[in-house]
């Protein structure tokens, strides 16, 4: 057999060093490979992970908005008609106002009226929700007083139960806040009263232990099941003290009743 030369030899030791360097690198490219896709793939079962829980959600969030907007359909018929209530009211209001710039001339006629209209105001604060009962009542107290007044002219004390009407129409458009004390759970506790116009009157105690609200057709308070609106009643009174934005709450209204 013939020797390969010393130069032979050592070309064949470079081409095998070469070539073994070559599948050595295929190797490291192949495995880089490999694990880039099982980067992919690991990435791509926890985005379908993402999308599966955010799909969920969005399912649970329609079904409060299908929730949510039937009642709004609901408050929207029982405020149509508090509204043609208020127009009324206005009308009377608009009526009366102009009656004043002939006040010398009917002065005779006005004093029953005013009696006639402080005895309206009583009977409906007696029957309305119960809310800033104390104030209502010391209010129109005080216009009976001044009725006996001599220093006070008839036109002033017709503004004066002008103004008491405004002030309890306004009631029906604002959303408010206050605390008293009320017996709840066997015992007077303090309380926030929440009132959102005259649609839903609530309680909650202080420490939010107790939740309930006023039932008209009772003429009572009613302590609501434990949870099921505490949530919303607290929002409620964080909006109506200016510590929140305002947002749609899911609270205790009577179903509205078609106008007949």
């Amino acid at each position: 057999m013939q020797r390969l030369s010393s130069a032979a030899l050592s070309a064949v030791l470079i081409a095998g060093a070469l070539f073994g360097s070559a599948v050595q690198a295929q190797d490291q490219t192949l495995n880089q490979i490999l694990q880039v896709g099982k980067t992919k793939t690991a990435a791509g079962q926890e985005s379908q992970k993402r999308i599966e829980k955010l799909q969920s959600e969005t399912n649970d969030l329609l079904g409060q908005f299908k929730v949510v907007n039937k009642e709004i359909e609901g408050l929207r018929v029982y405020n149509a008609q508090l509204e043609r209530q208020l127009e009324n009211q206005r009308k009377v209001i608009s009526e009366l106002e102009e009656s004043i710039d002939n006040v010398t001339v009917i002065e005779r006629q006005i004093q029953p009226l005013i009696l006639k209209m402080l005895d309206g105001l009583e009977q409906f604060v007696e029957l309305d929700m119960p809310f800033y009962v104390e104030e209502r009542n010391e209010r129109i107290a005080d216009l009976r007083a001044n009725q006996d007044r001599a220093d006070i002219t008839v036109a002033e004390k017709f503004r004066q139960v002008l103004e008491a009407y405004s002030i309890e129409a306004e009631y029906g458009r604002s959303l408010f806040t206050y605390t008293q004390t009320l017996p709840v759970g066997g015992q007077d506790r303090q309380v926030n009263i929440l009132g959102v116009g005259r649609v839903a009157l609530m309680y909650q105690t202080t420490d939010l232990k107790y939740t309930g609200a006023w039932d008209q057709s009772q003429r009572a308070w009613v302590e609501l099941p434990a949870g099921q609106y505490r949530s919303a009643v607290q929002k409620g009174i964080k909006i109506a003290k200016k510590q929140a934005t305002y947002d749609i709450m899911s609270l205790p209204v009577l179903a509205p009743e078609a106008a007949q």
